[in-house]
């Protein structure tokens, strides 16, 4: 979570280790997901959101290392909106969608992955700020 882009991108060599808010996962794509929950949540295709640009790339370290993803508006603010029942029936969606890529993911890990990002939009929107992932 950060209060604009410099702020965020500010993290890229470093991550978000210093942050005690930030939630921590790995080993998925983030990029992939990321649009793959906006589609669900927002009803805008996968297609549509890669176009649009979606999510936006706020820094790098030179496309070998590191780098910083702001959510969308509209994403933070889907996720922000949603219940519990709703963020349960999109990582529905989403492990059927991940299997049919021959992907496996765990329910009780999806349902922490989306509660937590639900969590810290409700919190970013509440504080005047954007979320933003860190992957390297």
């Amino acid at each position: 979570m950060a209060p604009h882009h410099e702020a965020a991108a500010a993290a890229v060599e470093f991550g978000p280790s210093r942050d005690p808010e930030s939630p921590k996962y790995g080993n998925f794509d983030v990029e992939e997901a990321l649009i793959e929950w906006e589609a669900l949540l927002t009803g805008r295709s996968f297609d549509e959101l890669v176009s649009a640009g979606e999510p936006e790339p706020v820094a790098d370290s030179d496309g070998e290392g590191p780098f910083v993803l702001a959510l969308s508006e509209a994403l933070q603010d889907a996720l922000a909106g949603a219940d519990r029942a709703r963020l349960d029936e999109v990582g529905g969606l989403w492990i059927e969608e991940r299997a049919a890529d021959g992907e496996e993911f765990d329910v009780e890990i999806t349902a922490e992955i989306l509660d937590g990002l639900a969590t810290l939009a409700r919190d970013a929107i509440g504080r005047g700020r954007r979320v933003y992932c860190w992957t390297a």
